[in-house]
């Protein structure tokens, strides 16, 4: 077979499962290409959780295809496991490998190939849990992803991800203690990830929760800081925020998807909360951790949403202390409920409520920055030259040069586009 390479498109956790494809592919004997364009074997390991998605996988196999004509390319991921035969008929595609057979692909490619060869089953019956830290993701080798759970229970009626993940299933605290050691060794900052991370824990006969395996973390591993990726609001308990403000080895930085701040179109969304109950939740988070970063996944353009559902969202944004927003506009997604409703709203539209979002999220950032300046934060430094990432989220241009993957303070000077800077004295140190 030769050389592999492997890209991985959308979340974290599609990143953690290409680190293990990657380890399982090397495994078996095959070199890691530096470059796609040198490899025998590309693996394209997909996200569909939008249109636009799909459409960029489509336009990279059609690259790679025409790049490099002689490359097998096999298709996985979340796009396979929804749409195989989609895939499968375009040109330059050898295989395409659902996410219910992901863990076989290292013994797939060694068998004789034909076009179309398709390994899709029922994701609903997978066990299997995949996935390696992530220890080079976008360049960034200072904050290894570590992937602890994976698949969804919840069945938001605009998402596709519960039927392309399967069911939600932990990783064992032991393996997970385990390989936050090892991390902890080399890295100042782990980040823990998952499709639907505050369920870790929940599958039946489990008395465990987030919050007492991130204590168990603290206790048996060396791991200076733990920072939480993307936690649904209802997981963000009591006790999960308590440990988070008491402890200084957790990063001071929730996110809780939100979707929308209008209690109707929640309701249509299926989420299992009302505006309320999620304001609680981020009002009890500043509370107990004042300058923490605060962020949300809002969805703009939801069919039905009407004017004053709209407005009734972005009043509500407006009233929480969001640091940060990421902004979606909805996207039909083939097979859920709400790509089924008549009532769509014009791409037109959709594309205007998301710019008035963006620019709430702007300001809300800008705001924070602003009130950092002239405090002293936590930061860990990053291999990008001259640039530290604070415990809250914000980017610092350094004064001066420091070796990355370090725990620093930082006394901020000014505001910088997008980010913050660190005070120079006059003679140029800090």
């Amino acid at each position: 077979m030769g050389k592999f390479f492997v890209q991985n498109f959308g979340c974290r956790a599609t990143q953690a499962d290409g680190a293990a494809l990657e380890a399982l592919l090397a495994a078996k004997g095959l070199e890691a290409a530096e470059v796609r364009a040198s490899a025998d074997l590309v693996v394209l390991n997909t996200c569909t959780v939008t249109s636009t998605a799909d459409d960029e996988v489509r336009q990279t196999i059609r690259r790679v295809h025409r790049e490099n004509p002689a490359a097998r390319i096999l298709v996985t991921g979340c796009y396979a496991q929804r749409a195989p035969e989609e895939l499968a008929s375009l040109a330059g595609v050898e295989w395409v490998v659902g996410n219910s057979h992901k863990t076989e692909i290292a013994e797939l490619v060694t068998v004789a190939p034909y076009h179309g060869n398709i390994h899709v089953g029922d994701i609903f019956a997978q066990h299997d849990f995949l996935s390696s830290p992530v220890e080079d993701a976008a360049g960034d080798r200072t904050r290894p992803n570590l992937k602890i759970q994976d698949g969804c229970n919840n069945r938001c009626s605009f998402c596709i991800i519960p039927f392309v993940r399967g069911p939600s299933r932990s990783a064992p605290a032991g393996r997970v203690v385990e390989q936050v050691r090892g991390l902890a060794a080399r890295y100042r900052e782990i980040v823990l990830s998952g499709v639907n991370l505050g369920r870790w824990g929940r599958e039946p006969g489990s008395a465990m929760r987030l919050a007492d395996l991130i204590r168990l973390l603290l206790a048996e591993t060396g791991v200076e800081r733990l920072r939480l990726s993307s936690v649904e609001p209802m997981d963000f308990s009591d006790d999960l925020l308590g440990l988070m403000a008491e402890s200084s080895r957790i990063a001071k930085h929730v996110h809780a998807p939100l979707q929308t701040g209008s209690d109707r179109v929640l309701r249509r969304m299926h989420r299992k909360y009302r505006p309320r109950h999620y304001a609680d939740r981020i009002l009890k988070a500043r509370a107990l951790m004042p300058d923490a970063a605060i962020g949300a996944d809002v969805m703009a353009g939801f069919p039905g949403e009407t004017e004053a559902d709209f407005e009734e969202d972005r009043r509500f944004i407006a009233d929480l202390p969001f640091t940060y927003l990421h902004v979606f506009t909805y996207s039909e997604r083939p097979g859920t409920p709400a790509a089924e409703d008549p009532d769509a709203v014009p791409m037109a539209v959709r594309k205007e409520r998301n710019r008035a979002l963006r620019e709430l999220a702007a300001a809300k950032n800008r705001a924070f920055r602003e009130s950092m300046v002239g405090k002293t934060l936590s930061a860990v430094t990053l291999h990008e030259a001259g640039i530290a990432l604070t415990e809250n989220y914000l980017k610092v241009e350094l004064a001066q040069e420091r070796e990355p993957n370090r725990i620093v303070n930082l006394e901020i000077g000014a505001m910088v586009d997008g980010g913050l800077k660190e005070v120079t004295s006059r003679g140029g140190l800090p």
